[in-house]
This record gives C-alpha cells, sequence and structure tokens, in this order.
C-alpha cells in the first residue's frame, strides 16, 4: 500500500480587503517601519556567537594551548583585550572605522552611546545602530585577541594593557574605514571583504608577528618545548571558534536571507576540508595525526584565512569552490608552517608564539588572492548592490568579452592592493605602537619572571589547590575561610 501527500494549496488572498500587518508585526515607537525585526534578531545572535569565539573561546584555547606556567596569564591577555576594545569602541572607535568621513582612511572621532545616534538606523541593514556597534565590535576585539597569540609567554601584561587602546585607535580603525566603510578609499574602488579576511586576519596575522619581532623571544627552553597543558580545553576553545563563525560570516550580509544561509554552509565546508587536509599531510610527512595540527588546518580553513576570508564570506563564490579554498587553505599555510619555518632563518629569527604569521596572514592573503580569481558576479552582486564591478578574474575569463577580462583583471590589482596596504599599515603602526610603550614599561618579561610564568605575573596559578594560608596577597583572606576542627572538637572557621 502506498500513500501520497499533497501539500495544501497557500491561501488566496482577498484583493477587495485592504492588507494590514499581524499585531505583532506592526511598526509602533520601539520597531520602527525601517527596522526588520528578524534581521536585527539574528544580528543580534550572529555577535553573540562571533563574540563567543573571544569569550570564552580563544580564552580557552590559549589557556589550554601553551605551557601551564602560561595558562592564567595568556587566558588572561583575551579577557582584558574584550573589555578594553569594548569601553575604546563605543567611546570613539566605531565612529572612527564606520563615522563621516575625516580623511578617506579615516573616519572622524565622535563618541558612539548618544540614545539618539544608537536608536537611528544603521548605515547598512534594517537595524539600529545599536546593534551594529555591538556586531563591529566583536569583530574588532578578536583582531586584538588574534594578535595576543603571537606574544604569548613573554610580553609584559602591562605593555599589553596599553597596547590594545593605543593599536586599535592608530591601526584596526584605520583598516576597517578603508576598507568596510561605504565612504574608504578601498572601499569605493570595489575592493572584496565578505568578513574580515583582510580587515581581521591579514592585520592580525602582520600586527601579531610585528608586535612579536618588538617584545622579543620567549626563553629557550620554552621555544623548544612548549606542549599545551590541556589538549581537551584547547579542544574545546577550537570548537567554540568553529561553531562561532556561523556568526562570522552568517551576520555578514546584515540580513536573514539565502546570502546568510550559503555563508554559513560555505564556512562549515571549508573549515572542515582544510582540517582534514593539514590532518592527511600531517600523517604522509610525519606519521602522527597531530591534533594541535588539526586544529591548525580548521583555523586556517575556518576562522582566519582563506576560507572565510577568501571571499570574505564564502558565499561569494559558487558552493564547490568553498571546498577547493579548503585544500588551498589546508596545505599552503601548512608548507609554510612546516616546511618553509624550518629552512628560511629569516621566518626563524622573530617568536611567534601561535604561528599567527602562517595561520592568519598567509591563509588570508591567500583568501585574499582567491577571491580575486573566483568571485561570482551574481553573488557579489546579492551583497554589494552592483553589477559594474566585483569580477573574478576566471568568470571574466569565461565571459571571453574584453570588458569582462578588463573587470577580472581589475578585481585582482584591487585585491593585490588591499594587501600591501593591510601589510604596510599594520607593519608601520604597529611598530610606532611597540616602541612608544616601550618608552613608558618593558615590552617584555625579565628573565626571572618568565622562568616562573602566571605566578610572578599575576600571583596565581591555573591548577594550583591553595591550603590554608598559602595564598598570600590581597585576596588572600578569601581562601582563609576554611573550616577546621577546634581543640574544643567544635567546629571553627579561620
Amino acid at each position: 500500500m502506498s500513500f501520497s501527500f499533497s501539500p495544501p494549496s497557500p491561501p488566496l488572498f482577498n484583493l477587495t480587503q485592504p492588507f494590514s500587518f499581524p499585531p505583532n508585526l506592526l511598526p509602533d515607537e520601539a520597531s520602527p517601519e525601517w527596522m526588520n525585526k528578524a534581521d536585527n534578531a539574528w544580528q543580534l545572535v550572529a555577535a553573540t556567537l562571533v563574540g563567543m569565539q573571544s569569550v570564552p573561546g580563544l580564552i580557552i584555547l590559549y589557556g589550554g594551548a601553551v605551557k601551564k606556567k602560561w595558562a592564567v596569564n595568556s587566558a588572561f591577555m583575551a579577557l582584558y583585550a574584550f573589555a578594553m576594545v569594548l569601553v575604546c569602541w563605543v567611546c570613539w572607535g566605531y565612529r572612527l572605522s564606520f563615522g563621516d568621513k575625516l580623511v578617506p582612511v579615516w573616519g572622524k572621532a565622535y563618541i558612539a552611546l548618544e540614545q539618539k545616534y544608537l536608536l537611528e538606523q544603521a548605515y547598512l541593514g534594517m537595524f539600529p545602530n545599536a546593534t551594529m556597534v555591538f556586531f563591529q565590535f566583536v569583530f574588532a576585539a578578536i583582531t586584538l585577541i588574534l594578535i595576543a597569540g603571537a606574544v604569548l609567554g613573554r610580553m609584559n601584561f602591562y605593555a599589553w594593557m596599553l597596547f590594545v587602546p593605543l593599536w586599535l585607535t592608530f591601526s584596526y580603525t584605520f583598516g576597517a574605514f578603508t576598507i568596510w566603510s561605504p565612504e574608504g578609499w578601498l572601499s569605493k574602488m570595489g575592493i572584496i571583504d565578505y568578513a574580515g579576511g583582510y580587515v581581521i586576519h591579514v592585520s592580525s596575522g602582520v600586527a601579531g608577528y610585528t608586535a612579536a619581532y618588538w617584545v622579543g623571544p620567549r626563553l629557550t627552553a620554552d621555544r623548544e618545548s612548549f606542549r599545551p597543558n590541556n589538549m581537551i580545553l584547547m579542544l574545546a576553545g577550537a570548537g567554540l571558534l568553529w561553531m562561532g563563525w556561523t556568526g562570522f560570516n552568517g551576520g555578514a550580509p546584515y540580513v536573514a536571507s539565502m546570502d546568510a544561509s550559503l555563508a554559513v554552509l560555505n564556512t562549515h565546508v571549508c573549515a572542515a576540508t582544510s582540517l582534514l587536509t593539514w590532518l592527511i599531510l600531517d600523517i604522509i610527512f610525519f606519521k602522527k595525526p597531530s591534533i594541535f595540527g588539526a586544529v591548525q588546518g580548521m583555523i586556517t580553513g575556518l576562522i582566519k584565512q582563506v576560507c572565510r576570508t577568501f571571499l570574505r564570506g564564502k558565499w561569494l563564490v559558487q558552493g564547490y569552490a568553498a571546498i577547493v579554498m579548503g585544500i588551498f587553505s589546508g596545505s599552503i599555510p601548512w608548507f609554510t608552517m612546516m616546511v618553509l619555518q624550518k629552512k628560511i632563518k629569516l621566518l626563524q629569527k622573530v617568536d611567534d608564539t601561535m604561528a599567527m604569521l602562517h595561520t592568519h596572514a598567509i591563509a588570508g592573503i591567500l583568501g585574499g588572492i582567491l577571491t580575486g580569481l573566483f568571485s561570482e558576479p551574481h553573488l557579489c552582486k546579492l551583497f554589494y548592490g552592483s553589477t559594474s564591478k566585483y569580477m573574478g578574474f576566471f568568470h571574466g575569463l569565461h565571459l571571453g568579452t574584453s570588458q569582462s577580462i578588463c573587470l577580472g583583471f581589475r578585481q585582482m590589482r584591487i585585491q593585490l592592493l588591499g594587501i600591501l596596504f593591510v601589510i604596510v599599515l599594520n607593519i608601520v603602526m604597529t611598530s610606532l605602537v611597540c616602541l612608544f610603550v616601550r618608552l613608558i614599561v618593558p615590552l617584555r618579561l625579565s628573565y626571572e619572571d618568565m622562568e616562573v610564568g602566571d605566578e610572578a605575573v599575576h600571583g596565581e596559578e591555573a591548577y594550583a589547590i591553595w591550603e590554608k594560608g598559602e595564598m598570600v596577597g590581597k585576596y588572600s583572606s578569601y581562601y582563609n575561610d576554611i573550616e577546621t576542627p577546634s581543640k574544643s572538637g567544635m567546629i571553627s572557621v579561620e
């Protein structure tokens, strides 16, 4: 016996009756006509997912991926940066990045806390400025936290406290305005940077590597042996990064649409392919399926490199390209890290703790180039609303007209120009910030403090079990309330 099911026909609209919204969709003072409730809800969820990549994602990943003596310091560098960036962002960072144009590469510094401004419609999307300010904040925060990955295990925490607001102000805002703001120089030219390949990943990779040069290396013993103190925690942090990228690329279209759906799917396909590619290469050449290597492969394909960066949204290219991008993002950074790093003495001079140069800068650059090759005009039109530009080189060759080929060459030139701009900007600005901070406090911890680690820097340890009277310092009273038997046999509290 077989059954068949026919879906019911949609109800016919009575065209003779005036149309009216359901009561829950009627515009009111809290939901003006220009605001789309679904888009606003998704954007807030997407922003929260991206925020969770940093807090607790990178906190857990850094805390588990370093030596035990650096677990607290590494995790707290991430937490501090998240808090400091938010305060700077709402006070001046957001308007420098997305406000009125001061010069072609920078906006005017204004606060983004006034109620009137926050309730106005954002420069893109059908939601208020308050939503956009928060969404863009989590992108700025994760960029600083990624930079921290290059200097873990030796940077003076006081220097880091100064570095974060200075670098955000004088480096990140320049890149964000130039590439993302509608008034930015490269944005007007037609650069494709869907969700931060240039602004976040190339920037953090280059800035992190530059900062690592100025800070100096870890102790020789730490460089030679820096095994993760907790692989399970590291994997948990990596998992939060992976899932959080749903908000990263899914929120970049600024609308709950098919664009977001395709971006999310392509993001995860690319990340999975990159992870598997890196894993297979490790097995072939080193005979071991490295867990740390698999995480690096995931990061290169998903979090900061080709995959997402390559088109800033993987969705501006056809779905099959996500697999191609994953193969590239898993193999090329693997080659630069596992082969070139060991052969080129210049690369060995800089102590890049979490290999930011390879997992962010190299992959981001690769992503920008692949974007110029693979970007598809129809998908770009869905996001940018223009058919007069944004044509990948391969698509231009496929069409075969003189105009399409010129557009393809033009896109490649713009992508390469964007890479050059971001590299130069971050080398110069990061160096200036480090040199300025060095005038106030040392960039690098003393030899003695690096020998001890967390306890010397923070007076706390990751896995310490404090006994009565063992914890010394301003918080010692919290650990003295221990129930102990008194001489009379009664329980007392010390």
